[in-house]
Formats: C-alpha cells, structure tokens, sequence
C-alpha cells in the first residue's frame, strides 16, 4: 500500500502536531507491520529527519500554508496518486485524489472562537469540518475531544476513533536533587493562562524565598499578550525566565530539576507536558477541566479556574513538601501505562489502512 503522509510539521522547531508525527514515525520506522507499506513523506521543505525516513521525503515547493495544502500539495498527490493520505495536523487538501485519515486533536476554535483571531479563526473552522467531513477516518486524542467534534462538526460517533497519545518515559541515571521553581512548558496561547501564573508567582516567591519560575513556549496568544512586561510589572521579575524554544537536552535538563509543572489550560484536546513533566517526576498542577481528569487521573493537584488563592498554596505546597509531591507521583505509574507510543503508533497505522480499504 503506498501511504503518503502531510509531513509540513517535522521542519523548523517542531511543536505539538510535529513532535506527534515524529513519535509515529519512530514507532513505524522500527515495526514490520509499517514498512511493508510504501510510505511518501511531503513538506515544503526538507526536515531534518534520519534514517529510515530520509529516502522517504519528498519536497514540494511552497510556503507549507494552506495555499501549499489546498493546492501545491494536492497537485503532487494528484501526480503519485497514493492509495492512502495520513493527516496529522487537522486539515487536508479538499480534492486529494484518495482516501484521507485525519486527525483532529481538538476543536477550541469552534469551542472558543474569542481566543482567535477572525479571520485565523473562520479558515480553520471552515477547512477543518470540510476537512473531518470528507475524511475517511477521523483521529482524535481523547474521549473529551471526540465529544466535541461530535458536537462542534456533527460528525456521528462512529465516524470519530479515539487513539491516545503516547509519552516516552526518560531514561534516569540516578534522581538528581529538585530545585524550587516552577515549570510551564508549551505554546503560550490565551487558554493556557500564562499570564496568571506570572502574577501569582509573586505571591508564590514571597512564601518560598528561593523559588523561580521557568516558562518555555512560544508566545502565541491572540490578542498579544506581552509576557515580558508582565514580567517586569512584578515583584520578582529577576526570578523569572522566559524562552520561546529550548532544544531537547535543555528540555529534559528542566523536567529533571524542577519541583512543580503548572498548566493552567482552559481547553486541551489532550495535554501533552503535563504528562511529559509527570514522567519525568515533576508533579503537574492542572486547572480543573474534564479533559485534565480524563488524561492526568488522580495523578495531578487541580485548582478552580479563577482561583489564585489556590494556585499558589498548590505551587507553595510542591515547592516545599516532599509528602505533597509524593500524593501526587505515586499514582504516576498507573496513569503512565496508559500512554504508550508504540500502541498509539499500532492504532494509527491500523485506522491508516482502514481508510485505505483495508490494502
């Protein structure tokens, strides 16, 4: 079967939708059951991807935008005609020649149109549900996030297959000692609330007088919101730390200091670093969301959305007490085994090949 697979996302610094693709194709590049098929890898321009992948990229000029999608893109699957065409980002080109399996990882810009721009928000909510409506299979992450695209698209149920995310747990060489600050690690959109955790980290820092804060994302939010002048409207500004990207040494360096992840989403389609960080052993602190309940467990401290007063007594409590962090890290295990890339990776090939027809 030859499968071809919207690739844009592995170039440049990949985040959420791109570090999913990379984990499949780390799965599928080691499974028989993958390299039997042909695989077609398209971006628009060449990622930095190894073996067995390399041979398998194929560049299609264009600025990797929807313009690139609808009608570059759609002009070199015409040319190869694939039997299969893997989705990963949400979207696809409208007149692909095949059959599309897509997935949709969560749907906030129909559930929260304020937190988008208009017309950011018109194109995504069109072409995703022309998207989802066309697809043969439509992928999500969470019970959560098939709800709402059941809801949001009308797509029936039965339409929608719920696969999981993996987490790759960190290989440990001995438990390093935990320093007092607190992580958030991301793309830094309206939801996630950043900037109420930079204004109640002065609160946290007078409690706990050697404790910082380390933020690490790309600072998405529409309307902007300038986090380094909140920043330098506080208290403390000289323990906090912003960066848009750190590589992935740096990344792992962080999760294995830190005392506490702080994740104060509004809406997820699943929660990717609040499970990473809890792999790592760093317990998360989560708004109190469905969506948090469904992926973390019992394994995470929640707090009310809107309640500053808690957010820091959890912060405060991680930062200093080994029995709050243990609360929360000895259900660790039983959540972690949920995620597995390689099952992920197993699930997505086997709704790939039913969309395919079976081939």
């Amino acid at each position: 079967m030859r499968i071809a697979v919207d690739a844009r996302e592995l170039h440049g610094r990949p985040t959420g939708v791109g570090r999913y693709l990379g984990e499949l194709l780390a799965e599928w590049g080691q499974a028989a059951e993958a390299r039997r098929h042909s695989w077609t890898l398209y971006a628009h321009a060449r990622p930095a991807i190894g073996a067995p992948w390399s041979e398998s990229v194929r560049v299609v000029d264009g600025s990797g935008g929807t313009a690139w999608e609808q009608w570059n893109l759609s002009r070199a699957l015409s040319k190869d005609r694939p039997d299969v065409l893997f989705a990963p980002g949400y979207t696809a080109p409208l007149t692909a020649p095949a059959p599309t399996v897509l997935t949709v990882h969560d749907v906030s810009f129909f559930a929260h149109p304020e937190w988008f721009s208009f017309r950011e928000g018109t194109r995504r909510r069109h072409i995703t549900a022309w998207s989802a409506r066309r697809a043969k299979v439509v992928i999500t992450d969470s019970q959560f996030s098939k709800s709402e695209i059941v809801k949001h698209i009308g797509l029936p149920e039965s339409r929608v297959q719920v696969i999981p995310l993996g987490i790759r747990l960190p290989e440990r060489s001995g438990e390093r000692p935990r320093e007092p600050f607190v992580l958030y690690v991301g793309s830094v959109f309206a939801r996630r609330r950043v900037d109420q955790l930079i204004a109640g980290f002065d609160r946290v820092a007078e409690r706990v007088p050697k404790a910082r804060l380390e933020i690490v994302g790309e600072n998405r939010t529409i309307p902007r919101v300038d986090l380094e002048a909140l920043c330098r409207q506080t208290r403390h500004a000289d323990r906090i730390t912003l960066r848009s990207y750190v590589d992935e040494p740096t990344l792992r360096d962080l999760y294995t200091r830190a005392s506490v992840f702080a994740f104060l989403s509004e809406y997820e389609g699943f929660g990717f670093t609040p499970l990473e960080a809890l792999a790592a052993g760093v317990p998360p602190v989560v708004l109190d969301t469905p969506i948090a309940r469904e992926t973390c467990g019992a394994a995470a401290r929640y707090v009310p959305a809107g309640d500053s007063s808690a957010l820091v007594e959890a912060l405060v409590a991680c930062l200093t007490g080994d029995a709050a962090r243990r609360a929360i890290l000895e259900h660790a295990p039983g959540v972690l085994a949920r995620y597995d890339w390689s099952r992920t990776a197993a699930a997505t090939l086997a709704a790939i090949e039913e969309g395919a027809g079976g081939r």
